[in-house]
């Protein structure tokens, strides 16, 4: 098959996608509870194959498009690869309408995180809900292929509290590529910063303690950032589950220091390949720094114990961004 002829092909598939994706979101038929959206597409997850939703679908949240009646419904296709262009969808409540009412999390009403499906492409952004029930928010993909939204949310007025819902959507525009995962590391570096990870993630409750350093001296000085000094995702390679990961203390409580260290509270729910994604602000940016770990395969070596010894070496993925451009900020429960 000749170039022009894959191409073609690409893009009819994607056009299909599309198709089928755009007309159940002017339907607006919400899901059943435990119908799930995942869908690998394009054979990227056959590359990396992971844990099919099963009794840990309950200690992670994304494998579902529909939870507890709520329902994501993606009503707009994404941009081309490459250009920036408004995202909606809507979350549908228990009766078929759009949801409206959400209590604030992190300083926000929703959390919108958003993942190619090799785990490279990360951001979290915070859309603007509408009157109608339709949240937006202007948004770039990088590169084309298949990617995993995340909605991060609160219902207000319901016992059950905070779920999250995903979804999956496909991105056209220039050569399908698939990023290969970095392998295990200790350390990340972006933009002159290094973090080094200290603790194991293991399918029982582990403290993790990401440091922060600038040059080789530790970082005394961050700022909060969505109520907290860092935050944590967690996605699983393969099916891409999301778990909650929770902070140690807050800013202003007397016991959380501005840094080097932020800890968190962290449990697998299997063995697997995750990826860790931290957001941290310093002198108004927010970056971000991105980890492959390995459960089940033994502890990774210790890191350097001075700042100065660390190595800086880049990871795929990790950049700034200023406060309140799309793009960065991760979520810790």
């Amino acid at each position: 098959m000749n170039t022009v002829t894959r191409v073609g092909a690409y893009g009819a598939c994607v056009a299909l996608a599309f198709g089928a994706a755009f007309g159940v979101g002017n339907a607006f038929e919400p899901l059943r509870d435990g119908e799930s959206s995942s869908g690998h597409g394009h054979g990227e997850a056959a590359d990396s194959p992971g844990p099919a939703p099963s009794a840990d679908a309950a200690a992670v949240g994304g494998l579902q498009v529909s939870e507890r009646g709520y329902t994501l419904v993606p009503q707009s296709a994404p941009p081309v690869a490459g250009t920036t262009g408004d995202f909606r969808f809507r979350i549908l409540g228990p009766d078929g309408t759009p949801w409206t009412r959400y209590e604030q999390a992190h300083e926000k009403d929703l959390h919108l995180i958003v993942a190619r499906r090799d785990l490279s492409g990360f951001q979290h952004v915070h859309p603007v809900l509408g009157a109608d029930g339709t949240w937006s928010v202007p948004l770039a993909f990088p590169t084309a292929g298949d990617y995993r939204v995340f909605a991060d949310f609160v219902p207000a007025g319901d016992p059950g509290g905070g779920l999250t819902l995903g979804a999956d959507v496909a991105v056209p525009g220039g050569d399908y590529r698939t990023t290969p995962l970095p392998a295990p590391a200790r350390t990340a570096a972006v933009d002159g910063y290094t973090v080094t990870l200290d603790g194991d993630l293991t399918t029982s409750e582990s403290t993790l303690t990401l440091s922060v350093a600038r040059d080789g001296i530790p970082v005394t000085d961050l700022q909060p950032y969505l109520g907290a000094y860092g935050h944590l995702v967690v996605l699983r390679q393969g099916d891409l589950a999301y778990l909650h990961v929770h902070p140690q203390g807050e800013p202003g409580d007397g016991t959380t220091p501005a840094g080097p260290g932020i800890g968190f509270h962290a449990q697998a729910p299997s063995a697997g390949t995750y990826r860790l994604y931290l957001d941290f602000r310093h002198e108004g940016v927010v970056r971000t720094a991105e980890f492959t770990v390995t459960v089940g395969a033994g502890a990774l070596p210790a890191a350097p114990t001075s700042p100065a010894s660390i190595p800086a070496t880049p990871l795929p993925g990790g950049s700034p961004a200023s406060e309140g451009e799309p793009g960065h900020g991760g979520h810790a429960h």
